[in-house]
């Protein structure tokens, strides 16, 4: 019977503490699933390098974009995080690997200053794409999706 006791003891907090809300998750690690589209396709895969053009007016203190995988391209590892700021600077470069020149492409963005810290993004910025080899993606022509918070 003590022993009884003591689970009820144990268990009722817990439950209490959950109340409506659900126990917290576990964090979950993300490996690539990048899968070989010229294997699949056929088709060969090519480097494409992404250019952007900007004003001041549509970074502010700055822009960091972060490109999303999508058919029929994926990013090079390390050139998938750009930082847009006033004055045309910019730091890091966009390189991509497709099957053919794609003709939109989407990034998670934020603003943030040029030595800013990873941090949440703010959602999807999609943009038109123009160009074959060189990409040309200018960003007063992208579209801001919907924050994340509003993705199920």
């Amino acid at each position: 019977m003590k022993k009884l006791i003591a689970l009820f003891a144990c268990v009722l907090p817990m439950c209490a503490a959950f109340g409506d809300n659900p126990p917290p998750q576990p964090r979950v690690s993300i490996f690539s699933t990048t899968t070989d589209w010229s294997a699949l396709t056929g088709l060969p895969l090519r480097q494409f390098v992404g250019n952007f053009d900007w004003d001041n007016s549509d970074v502010k203190q700055g822009l960091v974009l972060y490109y999303l995988d999508a058919f029929p391209c994926y990013g090079e590892a390390d050139s998938v995080r750009i930082w847009l700021g006033p004055n045309s600077k910019s730091e890091g470069k966009l390189r991509l690997v497709c099957v053919h020149s794609p003709k939109s492409i989407s990034f998670a963005w934020r603003n943030a200053t040029r030595d800013a810290d990873q941090a949440q993004s703010k959602g999807i910025l999609t943009c038109p794409v123009s160009g074959e080899y060189e990409l040309k993606i200018d960003i007063s022509k992208c579209t801001i999706g919907p924050e994340w918070k509003e993705y199920r």
